[in-house]
């Protein structure tokens, strides 16, 4: 691909302690906007990730039919696409309503789910990825298979199911080079998210190790990724690692009154409704590891 680069994205960080601040300015702008997010996504991540959009304030839209692309796309603040069970049939509407996008100047969100799983998945996260995504965000395995796909086709391997068989920090290097290759943001989601525009380095270090239990988690901060851009495009690697902070911070709260996976589903929502700005403050950690 041709090497671009993301000027809008070419500013200092915020400092370590308006991390918090940052993160707050945005949740408080998805709830007091509701911006309308659209997701082309997998059955088994829509109940999730519409119920995170609005916990948090957005408007959720799971919306896949070509039919409708052309009337409804254009009402979007951002759209998030997620190849989760990516079919020949619903392939025509990702990249359509993603080419929308780029006509409006509207940014969306691309989810390489298990990118490397067949010759079919990378192909399609290929061209997605053409179709200048405002930000990738995967595992460290799909952003490995994905970077490599662009630099060395001739080495990427398949992998097994959706799960990550490298860590986010083993996959700096790639996202760095994916980044910079495709002009979007790169986020790696592990133990510390890593969040990359090809030349800066961030890790947001909130979640905690049992939100790894409970499927869709990945695709649902994925879609609070697409919902924070939306309210600042122009900004979106804070926008990223703002929503990736959020999320994990949810994530800790929840786990206070949680069981087991499954009433920290329910918690998680319910700590990512209620969040404050007092809560943020003290719980987000994001650093500079550039």
């Amino acid at each position: 691909m041709e090497q671009q680069t993301n000027t809008a994205n070419n500013h200092n960080q915020p400092s370590p302690s308006s991390w918090p601040t940052k993160a707050w300015l945005l949740l408080s702008d998805v709830r007091a906007q509701s911006p309308l997010i659209q997701c082309i996504t997998n059955f088994v991540s829509m109940d999730l990730m519409a119920n995170t959009l609005l916990s948090a304030g957005a408007s959720p839209a799971m919306l896949h039919s070509l039919e409708e692309l052309h009337d409804f796309t254009p009402h979007c603040r951002a759209l998030c696409v997620n190849v989760g069970t990516l079919t020949p049939s619903w392939l025509p509407s990702m990249k359509t309503a993603a080419q929308l996008c780029c006509q409006l100047g509207t940014p969306w969100v691309l989810d390489p789910v298990a990118a490397s799983a067949s010759g079919f998945r990378l192909k399609a996260c290929m061209e997605l990825v053409e179709l200048k995504p405002a930000v990738i965000r995967g595992n460290g395995s799909e952003i490995i298979a994905l970077s490599m796909a662009f630099t060395q086709p001739g080495k990427v391997s398949t992998v097994k199911g959706t799960d990550s068989i490298h860590e986010s920090v083993d996959a700096v290097e790639a996202a760095k080079l994916l980044a910079k290759s495709s002009g979007a943001i790169v986020a790696v989601s592990g133990a510390t998210d890593i969040v990359t525009d090809g030349n800066q380095v961030v890790g947001a270090h909130n979640g905690v190790t049992l939100m790894q239990k409970i499927t869709a988690t990945g695709c649902s901060v994925t879609a609070l990724i697409a919902a924070f851009v939306a309210v600042d495009k122009l900004h979106a690697l804070d926008a990223t690692v703002s929503a990736l902070a959020v999320f994990g911070v949810a994530g800790e709260l929840g786990m206070r009154n949680a069981k087991g996976p499954a009433s920290l589903r329910m918690h998680l929502i319910d700590a990512l409704h209620g969040l404050d700005e007092a809560a943020l403050q003290s719980h987000v950690n994001i650093t500079s590891l550039s």
